[in-house]
């Protein structure tokens, strides 16, 4: 029964200028099992484009070429990988084995596109290469080798799958006559276990060893004849069928890995370069959240952990009131202004909480005392005076459970008719003011009023301030006819891990926090937006980077075309050949991304080394997330960059590819 027939092939090629030549015209044999034969011709008379189409490597014919019942022009993509995994077996005249791969990954390379185990493909290609008489040189690499070790290598990566057809294409061409009598030797042997061999050569010599004989001349068939030569064909053994698999994702990964390690100098420049873009990325983030986090620590070392500074309401605007200012609606700017004089004078009735206010904020969960406060801020109104020193007050606030120990530096916190000053105004009165009684002048509405109070010590802020006890304010509100009425509310809790929930929920009933907290709000919008834009800037280099990936991945196309031929004709699929490509860029980005992030490390620490002695502070904080941005980002980059070569290298014709030197 026939392995292979052919019918009437032909095949005609579209030239470049217009106009068609026909290559093959009507070839039609038949082959069994068990042949050696020789396809006899000189060069451009269609021997090598007759060996394409019968390898399944050019389907663009007219006629049939039937294997197993099927013309192969009528093969789907999956059914032709299959063909070339399982049916065919190459042999080169180049031998087109792949320069960094050892011998022995070169012979299983077949079983690797067929995601065989590694245990079982590394002992058939051990085994075949001992065989061929290598078996000592299996983990050498082809350039260690010579021309018919090479060939002797390629026979044993044809039979590796146990094909039942070999094609061989001018086999000897390269090699010396000794040499030639040897490789001819084992083809006749691979005959002889029962293997269809189609051997293409110009050479008689080379056509005397076969049993038949099929001459070609000018793309027509002009002779096929049978040579009585010394033939011992055996009983074919029976093959056990096993379904074909494809190459998986880590095999890919693998074999990238391996040609990378193969041209380390040049990937590792590349992810070097690649990685001083995710490094300033990294580093710009880091700087700000380290900025940031500064920022709001020394802000929290101002207030007690467990309060909540509650307002009535904020100096920001609302979307409507900021739409009309942005509008440039005089009446609304004059009202907002209005409203921040009155707010920050504390004579704002919209800022007072009344007992309702109170009740609401009592009732949320984790409150544990609630706390009245006052506070204003005024220009020439309110001053201190001792012996003939006066010092005006700006800001004017009682005592509560958000002033820490840690802000009196000096002295302690106020009794009855005591006060806190701060140190410039405590300065400007006279030395060791501490203990010695003062005269305070505040405005009540239009009428002046003085108290004689007592420095209690001094609290730690920029601007001239005096804290009194809110018991003392009210009742001096009260012997002057007015009613004090709380502009600010402070909120205890026991657990500071209630606090941000707490803060929340009155943010969420309507209320707003502490000045502090708003401008520390203002700095941080302020400095995320810095510190984004700022990355966006360092992040041009990473399109710098995803180019310099994008050429280095094209000039691997270029360079490794022969070789992604071989692959396919192995039986690689397109997508094996992108997976290839894709895990090379994948490997690049992550080489770079680890690198960068490497680099941000040794440059957060250096920086910090400086900045902590002689501030106090660590200016670069690289947190987890910041580190694994960098490297996802890196890889993303790299990846998107490598599908195009990826892509174009997956399209490239196998039969041109094998011309390609």
């Amino acid at each position: 029964m026939a392995v292979l027939e052919l019918k009437n092939v032909k095949k005609v090629y579209k030239m470049p200028g217009g106009g068609t030549f026909q290559a093959l015209k009507g070839i039609s044999a038949s082959f069994e099992e068990g042949e050696m034969v020789s396809i006899v011709g000189e060069s451009g008379s269609g021997k090598s484009t007759l060996m394409n189409l019968i390898g399944g490597l050019d389907s663009d014919f007219e006629g049939e070429i039937i294997y197993q019942g099927k013309n192969l022009r009528d093969y789907t993509k999956q059914e032709l990988d299959r063909f070339h995994k399982k049916s065919i077996g190459f042999i080169f005249q180049n031998f087109n084995l792949i320069s960094h791969l050892s011998l022995l990954d070169n012979v299983s390379l077949a079983m690797t596109l067929s995601n065989v185990d590694k245990e079982t493909r590394d002992k058939r290609a051990a085994d075949l290469l001992n065989q061929v008489g290598l078996g000592e040189h299996m983990h050498k690499k082809p350039d260690a080798i010579s021309g018919g070790q090479k060939q002797r290598v390629a026979i044993a990566r044809a039979l590796i799958n146990d094909p039942d057809v070999i094609i061989a294409d001018e086999p000897t061409g390269a090699l010396d006559a000794e040499t030639t009598d040897t490789v001819l030797e084992m083809i006749k042997e691979i005959a002889e276990s029962g293997k269809l061999v189609l051997m293409v050569t110009h050479s008689d010599r080379v056509a005397s060893h076969c049993t038949r004989v099929l001459r070609i001349d000018s793309g027509s068939l002009i002779s096929d004849t049978t040579q009585d030569v010394e033939f011992h064909k055996k009983p074919a053994d029976k093959k056990e069928t096993s379904p074909v698999k494809n190459m998986s994702l880590t095999n890919a990964i693998r074999l990238a890995f391996l040609n990378m390690k193969a041209k380390f100098g040049r990937n590792a420049l590349v992810a070097f370069g690649s990685s001083i873009g995710i490094m300033a990325v990294v580093l710009m983030l880091g700087i700000g959240r380290g900025v940031t986090n500064y920022i709001k620590s020394t802000m929290v070392t101002y207030t007690n952990p467990n309060v909540t500074e509650v307002h009535k309401q904020s100096l920001e605007m609302d979307k409507k009131q900021q739409e009309k200012v942005q509008a440039g609606d005089s009446s609304t700017i004059g009202s907002v202004r209005e409203d921040h004089i009155s707010m920050m004078t504390g004579t704002s009735k919209k800022n007072t909480f009344s007992q309702k206010d109170i009740d609401k904020l009592k009732k949320i969960k984790n409150v544990d005392t609630i706390q009245r406060g006052y506070s204003t801020f005024s220009l020439g109104t309110n001053k201190v005076a001792f012996n003939s020193n006066t010092a005006n007050i700006m800001m004017l606030m009682t005592m509560s459970k958000s002033v820490t120990k840690s802000s009196i530096t000096k002295g302690h916190a106020p009794k009855k008719n005591e006060v806190l000053l701060d140190q410039a105004t405590a300065d400007l009165l006279g030395k060791n003011i501490i203990g010695k009684k003062v005269r305070l002048s505040l405005t009540i509405g239009d009428k002046p009023i003085e108290k004689e109070v007592k420095v209690s010590g001094i609290y730690d802020t920029q601007t001239s301030t005096i804290v009194v006890r809110y018991g003392d304010l009210n009742q001096v509100f009260k012997d002057n006819g007015q009613r004090l009425k709380a502009n600010t509310v402070f909120l205890y809790t026991k657990n500071s891990d209630n606090t941000k929930a707490i803060k929340d929920k009155v943010k969420k009933l309507g209320y707003s926090g502490s000045m502090q907290e708003t401008m520390t709000d203002m700095f941080t919008q302020m400095l995320d937006v810095i510190t984004y834009v700022l990355a966006a800037i360092a992040g041009v280099s990473l399109v710098v980077s995803a180019i310099m990936i994008l050429v280095v991945l094209n000039i691997s196309v270029v360079e490794r075309t022969r070789e992604i031929g071989v692959l396919k004709a192995l039986g690689a699929r397109r997508k094996d050949v992108r997976r290839i490509f894709v895990s090379e860029a994948f490997l690049i980005g992550l080489g770079s991304g680890l690198l960068g992030v490497v680099i941000t490390e040794i440059l957060g620490f250096a920086i910090n080394s400086v900045t902590k002695p002689a501030y106090d502070v660590n200016v670069v904080n690289l947190e987890p997330q910041f580190l694994i941005s960098g490297i996802i980002i890196s890889i993303v980059i790299s990846m998107l960059a490598g599908l195009l070569p990826a892509n174009r290298a997956s399209k490239l014709d196998p039969v041109e590819s094998l011309r390609k030197e």
